[in-house]
């Protein structure tokens, strides 16, 4: 005879226990309570707070250096003590010399005298100082104010800031250029008068406009030339450009906000018509070539870093990416009379990129180029007068990231490369130097760690930060042999670990086909139990353009990832193939493919190889979640792996690339084509080579909890997106979540605190089947930065 108890059950409404007669009631007690759902609390909560950055940054103390370069590379930065405290250094190569740039105390009762404001010496209200050449004063901004101190700290002087967020200042300090009005206009900072170098520019058809649809802002977009007279730039057109909408959710009567915003498959978007200007006689030279797409040959938006000028500013070498991405032509401009010709043209299969930038070697007539031809990021050498290739610089596995310096005298340049030490996570980057004629290749940093690298003005010294994910920084000053000049600053993470904080732990799982290494990191909760179970959630973020994991620097925390953890979770992310960083090849593996792969095969791999080696991985409680490409990838995750994942958080996803601005879809998915379908699908036959890849054409398969995240006011990624996945969903009559913020953009705003909470809430009920704590309040908390597009 049985008899059977009802035992209130925390999540689940009722617990249904079986007892027999004959058995020890209280073992039966005892099973109950081993699968009763875990209890969480607001002091849960309150725990895992203490994991995100606003508590864990202030207990690191050092360990970072941004320098501030002088001519006679000198440099200053700010270096951190601890407790809010700072201090203002100088170094001296040369001398090999670390200093106070000025007398702290002293300035800081100069300051309060000047500003009438009580000024702390060791927390100055400064970030940034400017050092004169002779270093003997220090200007800085407060405020609206720029001050100006003797390093003694004797006195200071008041002046109202030229600081301009919307202008770009001139390599010699003397002016700046703004846009006004559709034109280009040129500020003197010292007399403050303001002339129009152009004037007709209009309506959508301006000088130097910052818009890449997905991203705007009112500061021009140019290149000074070396001597601080002239500016490269373009009139951008986009009269016929199609409109972007978002209405403003107030009282009355609804604002609509509208800005130009090209998609895929448009017959018109931004076109760009070169132009140098002259600050001094407002001289205006259009060059003599037909418009260039609004494309560059790395990212999503026209980049800079695609023109260089001469020295003596007469001629501007830049690059034309086709609408497409598939090809890259270098250009020669004659500044003075626009004459253009083409040097050479580089075209792909796929999509163009150049990682490591490019260089032309004005005294020898050359151009260094970054090409990834051979399946790896490599520099080549050209002839810039004819346009002919001379040789390849560099060779082999691993990618050349980025140029540091090119010596011509000495024909060498140093760079930064990817996967090139044996034995050492194929992310972690080093310092090399090469010969330009591709002899006498040296590892200057060989040691096991990820480097980054800030060059002094002259190319002899290099600041080197080396940590890794779970290593603090070491910060040393080497010279161009990569010998260590001077230390500059050691981490010191004594307080950190003192908190209870543990590091992530990096591992390396195969990928889709068995056979390729991906890497990434897990996260486990500090009080970590490995006679429990816990459910897996990964945080995924697919590219093209980045990975899940972020840098492999040292850092304290990784967006929410260990706070998650610590409510009773494993957090992990994966590098899946398809992410840059890596060969060509291993980069373009889902292009034209965004949807049907979008990294998900290396990630349910990855996830279940982990589970196997780990028993206390519940792979049977399988979760995702991720912002902008990352709730892309988890609204995909959700129907294309319905079995596997059981609960997904899809924030501010680009679920469809027709809705989303024209470079990210026509670099990574190609160009859009019609293929004849009706409007809404005719069966199996899509409309257009986009279909396949949208999220809502698929939200039909969804069997799990899926939550929908997106502000209304998204600008980045149009909330329009999610709502086309909403759609699929009721009209499949299926259930889901969703959260609207009415006034938020892409990365949430001062609503980042209130979605982090409702995220945790989220997986605290369908993952671990407790109940939060009702309305918990983060307390400071930042929202996690999203990956993204």
């Amino acid at each position: 005879m049985n008899l059977r108890m009802a035992v209130p059950g925390r999540a689940a409404g009722l617990l249904g226990v079986v007892l027999v007669f004959g058995l020890n009631p209280d073992a039966a007690f005892s099973q109950a309570a081993a699968t009763a759902p875990p209890v969480v609390t607001a002091t849960d909560y309150a725990r895992a707070e203490k994991f995100l950055a606003a508590s864990t940054n202030p207990l690191i103390v050092g360990g970072t250096v941004n320098a501030t370069w002088l001519p006679d590379d000198r440099f200053t930065y700010r270096s951190n003590k601890g407790d809010g405290q700072s201090e203002f250094l100088l170094v001296d190569p040369v001398a090999k010399t670390r200093v106070p740039a000025f007398d702290h105390a002293r300035l800081a009762a100069a300051l309060a005298t000047a500003s009438g404001t009580k000024v702390d010496p060791a927390k100055l209200p400064f970030q940034t100082i400017d050092l004169s050449a002779d270093a003997q004063s220090v200007s800085f901004d407060v405020g609206a104010k720029r001050y100006t101190c003797d390093v003694k700290g004797a006195a200071c002087t008041a002046a109202d800031s030229t600081r301009d967020p919307n202008a770009v200042v001139s390599p010699d300090g003397t002016r700046a250029v703004f846009i006004k009005d559709w034109n280009l206009w040129v500020r003197d900072l010292a007399s403050k008068v303001e002339r129009p170098l152009t004037t007709d520019g209009v309506t959508h058809f301006g000088y130097a406009t910052d818009n890449a649809g997905w991203r705007q802002s009112a500061r021009p977009v140019v290149l000074w030339s070396p001597d601080s007279k002239k500016v490269a730039t373009f009139q951008q057109d986009e009269r016929t450009n199609g409109d972007m909408y978002l209405v403003e959710t107030t009282t009355g009567h609804p604002v609509l906000r509208a800005w130009k915003y090209p998609m895929p498959g448009d017959e018109s978007i931004a076109m760009l018509h070169r132009v140098v200007v002259d600050t001094d006689s407002g001289s205006v030279v259009r060059f003599r070539m037909a418009p260039d797409y609004h494309r560059a040959m790395n990212g999503d938006d026209f980049d800079t870093d695609d023109m260089l000028w001469s020295p003596d500013a007469q001629r501007l070498a830049f690059v034309s990416t086709g609408r497409d991405h598939k090809t890259a032509t270098v250009r020669l401009a004659d500044t003075t009379t626009g004459d253009v010709r083409t040097v050479f043209e580089e075209k792909v299969s796929t999509h163009f990129e150049a990682p490591a930038g490019w260089r032309v070697l004005w005294g020898t007539n050359e151009i260094l180029w970054n090409s990834q031809r051979d399946d790896w990021s490599h520099l080549y050498l050209y002839d810039l007068t004819n346009g002919r290739l001379k040789h390849q610089v560099t060779s082999g596995p691993g990618p050349v990231t980025r140029i540091l310096h090119v010596d011509e005298k000495a024909r060498t340049v140093h760079f930064l490369a990817n996967g090139r030490e044996a034995k050492q996570d194929p992310y972690f980057a080093h310092l090399y130097r090469i010969g330009l004629d591709g002899k006498g290749y040296q590892s200057l940093t060989p040691a096991d760690g990820h480097h980054t690298a800030q060059v002094s003005p002259s190319g002899k010294y290099f600041v080197l930060a080396e940590s890794t994910p779970v290593r603090p920084a070491d910060v040393v000053l080497r010279d161009g042999t990569g010998a260590a000049v001077m230390p500059l600053e050691k981490m010191d993470i004594s307080k950190l670990v003192a908190s209870g904080w543990k590091p992530p732990v990096p591992f390396t799982v195969k990928g889709r086909d068995g056979k390729a290494d991906v890497y990434g990191l897990m996260f486990q909760p500090t009080n970590f139990d490995a006679a429990k179970k816990y459910p897996i959630i990964n945080y995924a973020y697919p590219g093209p353009q980045s990975g899940s994991v972020g840098p492999r620097s040292f850092v304290a925390s990784r967006g929410d990832n260990q706070a998650l953890a610590e409510l009773g979770f494993i957090v992990v992310s994966i590098d899946g193939m398809g992410t840059p960083g890596r060969s060509k090849s291993f980069h373009d593996i889902y292009y034209g493919a965004m949807g049907r792969d979008n990294t998900l095969p290396d990630q349910v791999a990855g996830m279940k190889e982990l589970a196997a080696r780990h028993p206390w991985i519940d792979i049977d409680k399988a979760a995702m979640w991720g912002h902008s490409g990352g709730g892309f990838i988890t609204a995909d995750a959700m129907f294309r792996y319905p079995e596997f994942f059981k609960v997904g958080i899809s924030e501010s996803g680009n679920h469809d690339q027709r809705l989303y601005e024209d470079d990210w879809g026509e670099r990574y998915q190609g160009l859009l084509v019609r293929l004849g379908g009706e409007h809404k699908g005719s069966g199996t036959e899509p409309r257009d080579s986009y279909e396949a890849e949208a999220n809502q054409t698929h939200a039909k398969n969804l069997k799990g909890k899926l939550l929908l995240m997106h502000g209304m006011m998204d600008d980045n990624v149009p909330p329009q997106n999610t709502y086309l996945v909403m759609d699929a969903l009721i009209k499949a009559n299926k259930d889901f979540d969703l959260i609207l913020l009415p006034h938020q953009r892409h990365g949430f705003g001062v609503d980042g605190p209130y979605v982090m909470r409702r995220r945790w809430d989220y997986f605290v009920t369908h993952l671990l089947g407790a109940t939060p704590p009702k309305e918990y309040q983060m307390k400071g908390a930042t929202p996690p930065s999203p990956g993204g597009n």
